[in-house]
């Protein structure tokens, strides 16, 4: 009977290329110089025979698979999609392949994502947390999994953290509105327990307070880092009669539902209302008017988290305590804020 592709061995694969097993296996692993015409007889052989190298059951073997975990809370979001770009071409460039898993928020499905990366036999997981809380993350400390949090802050002694200074670009988004001459500012925040969200809060607070500007409990709203939540909290300002100047909103998801809502209120921007965002994703430069924002270095961020996960693996770190970077952000001014006008929102100030 003959073989199929699946009981084909590498014995049979240097029948076929009339070379040696450990020539076919120097070609597949790239252990040892070959020829390009040798190289090439054996890639032949290997597509005529159909032979397929079980690449994680070798790993297992050597203890390794050659797979890392990426966990992202939301794939709809902009940010979180580039994110993921980054490190999957990191980790192949690095020799890794990525699985991807969307939590959509959801403690309960990154908690089942993990417990299905964990029967994988993943190397290391990159992970963002839903919340602010992570137990299931037990499970990989249990199996000396490494870990990389990335945009949390959870303050885990046997995981590695690259963060961003989100309390600085709170403050320097509402500072550059302040300079602007605005005093009425809001604020729309994503979920209070992620991390990303209260730091940039406490820099809306923090420049607010240095300006002397009083804090209002009524010009903070939550749109839960979405578009529509922006939206929703857009018309919940624009209803509140506070005659707002100026809002700043916690990513740049929500700044532009914000920006859409001004616009289905016939409330022009920046000649009316001044909005500012934070993440500076794709569409803020191209969205009308374009979006000013806070920019975070995503390429940085999800690169370092590659090669800070490839040190664990691959037990180049000597030092086993936690690491911890911490990137900055910078402001991006375009065209959705300007100096404070006469009439805010259409009324007088």
């Amino acid at each position: 009977m003959a073989k199929t592709a699946v009981n084909v061995t590498l014995k049979d694969v240097a029948a076929k290329a009339g070379v040696s097993t450990a020539t076919v296996s120097h070609v597949l692993n790239n252990t040892r110089f070959v020829s390009d015409e040798l190289r090439a007889t054996v890639l032949r052989a290997v597509e005529a025979t159909g032979y397929y190298r079980n690449d994680l059951a070798r790993g297992l073997r050597r203890g390794k698979t050659g797979i890392i975990g990426l966990m992202i809370p939301d794939n709809s979001n902009p940010f979180f999609a580039e994110m993921a770009r980054i490190v999957e071409n990191r980790g192949f460039a690095s020799g890794y392949s990525v699985i991807l898993c969307n939590s959509a928020g959801d403690p309960t499905r990154e908690s089942a994502y993990i417990s299905a990366l964990i029967s994988k036999q993943i190397d290391g997981l990159i992970f963002i947390a839903a919340h602010s809380k992570g137990p299931h993350l037990m499970a990989l400390r249990q199996r000396n999994i490494p870990l990389v949090i990335v945009d949390r802050d959870l303050q885990l002694s046997f995981a590695d953290t690259i963060l961003v200074n989100n309390e600085t670009g709170g403050y320097l988004a509402t500072k550059y509105l302040i300079d602007l001459g605005h005093r009425k500012i809001a604020c729309i925040s994503g979920p209070s327990d992620v991390t990303p969200s209260a730091d940039r809060v406490k820099g809306y607070y923090r420049a607010l307070q240095e300006a002397g500007i009083e804090i209002r409990d009524s010009y903070l709203t939550s749109g839960g880092f979405q578009y529509q939540g922006g939206q929703a909290a857009m018309a919940k300002l624009l209803a509140s009669g506070d005659n707002l100047s100026a809002v700043f909103a916690c990513n740049d998801l929500m700044a532009l539902g914000a920006l859409s809502q001004a616009r289905l209120a016939s409330v022009r921007v920046p000649e009316d209302i001044s909005i500012m965002g934070f993440d500076d994703i794709q569409y803020a430069s191209i969205v009308t008017p374009a979006l000013s924002t806070i920019a975070q270095p995503v390429d940085e961020v999800a690169a370092s988290a590659v090669d800070m996960l490839v040190e664990r693996i691959q037990n180049k770190v000597r030092d086993t305590e936690a690491r911890c970077i911490v990137f900055g952000t910078r402001l991006i001014i375009r065209d959705s804020c300007s100096p404070l006008p006469r009439q805010g929102a259409g009324k007088t100030q």
